[in-house]
């Protein structure tokens, strides 16, 4: 994507620990909040961003940056100043929530509990910061649940991190219409789109222009394929509607 990334402040990195010490990363978005309009401090991204899955815990220490790297001082493997690579914050977060149903089922293979494979953080800003994030990136992008799949034409933005990309830019898929894959059929399908995004695009949000020409967030990149030609993502019904307005109310 051309640079700046603060052109695009809703997508931003996500950085955490796991339980075994070891770091991770993945892409997100800001999202409205139903509770407080205007006021959201709300980011979506997958379920195995946050936690493991089956018999795992938790990740740690998740911190969103939204416009991660916008200038482009961190790429090319230079040296950068963390005002740099995070020019409008760094938002530690308070709460987490995402569907039993990948905390109890999930494994990094592929599986039915993907088609729930996502999340919802709760961020809070940077000391002495009393806005909330959407004040200070000045957007907010609202969920768009029971989209009509046969009217999508989807965009998929996140920050590839594995060859031939390095984590360090922001990138973006243009699709038609999605296709659909399912592990289990009682569970709502996927929606797939060609794009050769890699690891690290986990979370990435897939947008869609709504009813009033509105850009809307619609689905977020879940798996891929070991050929890196597509990216599946789940889509967004009634239990992500229950997970967004649960933590919205918190």
């Amino acid at each position: 994507m051309p640079r700046p990334y603060t052109s695009y402040p809703a997508s931003g990195k996500v950085f955490m620990t796991a339980p075994n010490g070891g770091t991770g990363q993945c892409s997100a978005t800001v999202v409205a909040d139903p509770a407080n309009p205007g006021r959201s401090n709300l980011v979506w991204t997958a379920a195995h961003c946050v936690h493991e899955g089956k018999g795992g815990d938790w990740y740690k220490n998740l911190v969103f940056v939204p416009a991660y790297n916008s200038s482009g001082a961190a790429s090319d493997h230079q040296r950068a100043k963390l005002a740099e690579v995070a020019p409008l914050g760094q938002w530690w977060a308070d709460r987490v929530i995402t569907s039993p149903l990948w905390t109890t089922e999930g494994t990094r293979g592929g599986d039915a509990a993907n088609q729930y494979d996502f999340a919802v953080i709760k961020v809070r800003g940077p000391e002495g910061e009393s806005r909330s994030l959407e004040e200070v990136i000045g957007t907010a992008v609202p969920v768009w649940f029971d989209a009509p799949r046969e009217q999508l034409a989807i965009q998929a933005w996140g920050y590839p991190a594995v060859a031939p990309f390095d984590g360090q830019e922001l990138e973006r898929c243009d699709s038609g219409r999605p296709g659909s894959r399912s592990f289990d059929a009682a569970r709502p399908s996927m929606l797939v789109i060609g794009c050769t995004m890699t690891a690290g695009a986990s979370g990435g949000g897939w947008f869609a222009d709504g009813p009033d020409g509105r850009q809307r967030l619609v689905s977020n990149t879940s798996i891929g394929t070991q050929a890196h030609t597509a990216l599946n993502g789940p889509y967004l019904e009634g239990v992500a509607r229950q997970a967004l307005d649960y933590i919205s109310r918190k």
